[in-house]
């Protein structure tokens, strides 16, 4: 058995990720950087990475490029994911459970205002984009962050 056939056979999505993180740090590299290259929005970059988005063999032979690691990491990064990387219970990340928290106090506020706005049914999680933004405030920067996804309604059959 080859060299690379048995780095493919024991090299999994964390193991990727903790060398595409560690290669990112290590050439001081950001995620707006590396989208550049690539041809993709930072946050689609950055959730690839994660392991919760599939690339295409030109993007990941182009990010391994990039951050100079073994050419085996690019085929890891053409699998599909099983996305949902946290855990079911509440994330202890004090970000993380932000969003969790955010979730928690304004979900039932989400629903009902874009329900209203659009009928019964969802934002698409699939046909979905993100945009993590920073804006400079005197009383302390803001992060905004967008998610614009498509509205697909309930069907009644």
């Amino acid at each position: 058995m080859s060299k690379v056939i048995e780095k493919l056979n024991v090299l999994d999505r964390k193991e990727a990720t903790q060398i595409l993180l560690a290669a990112k740090k290590q050439k001081g590299l950001s995620y707006q950087e590396l989208s550049e290259e690539i041809g993709r929005d930072k946050t689609w970059v950055a959730a690839a990475i994660l392991g919760q988005a599939t690339m295409s063999e030109e993007e990941a032979l182009t990010l391994v490029k990039i951050l100079d690691v073994d050419p085996t990491v690019a085929s890891v990064l053409q699998q599909y994911p099983m996305k949902g990387s946290l855990d079911s219970a509440v994330p202890v990340d004090p970000l993380i459970y932000r969003f969790h928290e955010i979730n928690q106090v304004y979900g039932t506020t989400f629903k009902e205002v874009i329900q209203e706005m659009f009928g019964e049914g969802i934002m698409s999680a699939i046909d979905f984009r993100m945009d993590i933004q920073k804006k400079e405030d005197p009383n302390g920067d803001r992060v905004i962050v967008t998610f614009d996804g498509k509205f697909l309604p309930y069907k009644k059959w």
